[in-house]
């Protein structure tokens, strides 16, 4: 462990093996306040009022960063008058609780006030990615029933105009930069927020009531709609308690969209319920800003991805010949698996492991995680979050069977009674009710626990490769082949084989001055047979020039998949691989 880390703060997380056996949910609420007269759960109360209500008044909730490093600072009270008065927007547009209100913005003030005010009038708050094309927002609002939208008037134009024809759900659209109202249907945001009352009285809600909607990423298919109750505030307030060790007084700087769940749960809710400022930038990452960002504005925490940490490890700079670090004290993978020498990356370069964890868009909140008070194995997801029962599973015809003995690769599968845990697929009754059996959610990937807890991931089910009796891990090979030198990125799939079932091939993305000939695939292939073995390294490999990512860096396998093959991707996604986890 760094000695940065040792010197710090004393971890929120102390005896883990201690809490974890004497943990309960109930202990948790006990922790928040709950609606004033017993009128229930609400995430923006617990959130932003009640510190707007307390010591924490004037300290800084949203801090916006702007191009030239100026910022925009909104205090606890600040937020809470703001969100007052969209909830009261909502009201006066005729939103009924339930209602769905969606955001198409980038990382812009408007964003996290109408957040925090959907949630006050307990509507529904389903953010949108930045970057989609505009027929995935078109599909995302259809299949949200859409009835407000929050964007800009550039993006409503490109997205939106000439489709709002099809959406009859959509009853109005606010545009959050124009000065005047357009039509009856799409109105000036400032224009309803300055008419609108600060003054609002959040309405009964129970914990099961409908509060986030958000969208997969599309890894294995089509995105699905996900629904979480205001319960999932449990477990993101907790989790940003002992996972991401955040208390008043902390910069937290969340770099994933809100737009996916990784950005709201954990760029807007976790932090703020724990009441430290969320650091949000208006500008696209860029390595060189990441870390003028982390030096001028004191960044405690930091939530990033892979690909980013990726970028900063790539770029071979020295930050602490540059930068001033000493106020980070935590920095943390989301998105997609981290591989174990980006983990040594930031122990060498930042002072700091960094500490990787999992969960899923289902899941509502970090499920398994590395802690900075727990021994940290590089490559590992860590160990379940207090709270949290999992467990590695064999699946065939309906039955679910736990495995006791370590390293045995089968099913990740978690008890179903986390608060945050999604309710629904919005329009997929079926899908829903097959991703539970006997208890548990099947989450689909791929993994092992070891004899001290610890769980590996694997990788995703249908991204299995089964070769001459062997199930790998597309991830196992790829950490490895990380480790040579020339190679920048590496993506593996399994390629059918009528005598071995399936081979390894690899798509290789090579670092600058490095040749794509036959010399350099045979020295990765040999190098990949000497610290992998001849049975697991890839016999076929095509160099590119980049892989197929989503918009939050994940990798598209599929779509690797159906170019080598040339299926669609329905096709591919459709694929049932013959393997020993059936469910």
């Amino acid at each position: 462990m760094s000695t940065k880390l040792l010197t710090s703060i004393k971890p929120n997380l102390g005896n883990y093996d201690k809490l974890y056996e004497t943990f309960r949910w109930d202990n948790v609420r006990a922790e928040l306040s709950g609606l004033p007269n017993n009128n229930g759960f609400n995430i923006a109360h617990e959130a932003v009022d009640r510190h707007a209500e307390g010591p924490l008044k004037n300290s800084v909730a949203l801090r916006w960063t702007h191009q030239d490093m100026t910022t925009d600072n909104y205090t606890y009270l600040d937020l809470k008058r703001l969100s007052s008065r969209f909830a009261n927007v909502l009201n006066n547009l005729g939103v009924k609780k339930g209602d769905f209100v969606f955001t198409h913005t980038g990382r812009i003030p408007e964003l996290y006030i109408a957040a925090v005010g959907t949630l006050k009038k307990s509507a529904v708050f389903c953010p949108i990615f930045l970057d989609l094309e505009s027929d995935s927002v078109f599909s995302f609002l259809s299949k949200g029933n859409a009835k407000v939208l929050i964007t800009t008037q550039a993006l409503f134009e490109q997205n939106i105009e000439h489709q709002m024809h099809l959406l009859p759900e959509l009853q109005f659209v606010l545009i959050t930069d124009i000065s005047n109202n357009i039509s009856e249907k799409v109105m000036s945001f400032d224009l309803l927020m300055n008419n609108a009352s600060d003054d609002f009285e959040i309405i009964p809600t129970k914990e099961d009531d409908a509060a986030f909607l958000h969208f997969t990423g599309g890894t294995s298919g089509k995105p699905k709609a996900v629904l979480h109750s205001h319960a999932a505030a449990l477990t993101q307030y907790y989790t940003g308690k002992m996972v991401l060790d955040l208390r008043p007084g902390d910069v937290f700087w969340c770099s994933s969209d809100p737009g996916w769940t990784a950005g709201t749960a954990y760029g807007i809710v976790s932090p703020l319920m724990n009441g430290a400022t969320v650091l949000f930038d208006e500008v696209e990452f860029d390595a060189l800003r990441c870390y003028e960002i982390l030096d001028k504005q004191k960044v405690s925490i930091w939530y990033s991805s892979p690909t980013y940490l990726n970028q900063l490890m790539l770029n071979r700079i020295n930050p602490s010949a540059r930068y001033n670090l000493d106020n980070l004290r935590l920095v943390l993978s989301v998105g997609s698996p981290l591989y174990a020498n980006v983990v040594e990356w930031g122990e060498k370069n930042l002072g700091l492991p960094i500490l990787d964890n999992w969960w899923q868009t289902e899941t509502g909140g970090i499920m398994i995680a590395n802690y900075s008070s727990v021994k940290v194995k590089p490559g590992s997801m860590g160990k379940p979050l207090p709270g949290v029962e999992a467990a590695i599973a064999m699946i065939s015809d309906g039955e679910i069977n736990i495995v006791t003995q370590p390293n045995v690769k089968g099913f990740l599968v978690l008890k179903k009674d986390i608060p945050s845990m999604f309710t629904q697929y919005i329009g997929d009754n079926e899908l829903y009710t097959n991703a539970f059996q006997g208890g548990w959610y099947i989450t689909g990937d791929l993994a092992k626990k070891d004899e001290d807890g610890y769980y590996w991931y694997i990788g995703r089910e249908e991204d299995i490769i089964k070769t001459s009796g062997h199930m790998i891990g597309p991830l196992d090979v790829e950490s490895q082949l990380m480790k040579h030198p020339a190679i920048e990125d590496v993506a593996v799939i399994g390629k059918p084989d009528a005598l071995i079932g399936e081979f390894v091939k690899a798509f290789v993305v090579l670092k600058t001055n490095n040749n794509e000939d036959e010399e350099m695939k045979l020295d990765i292939m040999g190098f990949a047979r000497k610290i992998i073995g001849a049975s697991i390294a890839p016999k076929e490999i095509s160099f590119v020039d980049s892989l197929p990512k989503t918009k939050s860096g994940k990798l598209m396998r599929r779509v690797l998949k159906s170019r080598e093959l040339g299926l669609s991707e329905g096709d591919v996604s459709m694929l049932k691989k013959d393997t020993d986890f059936k469910r």
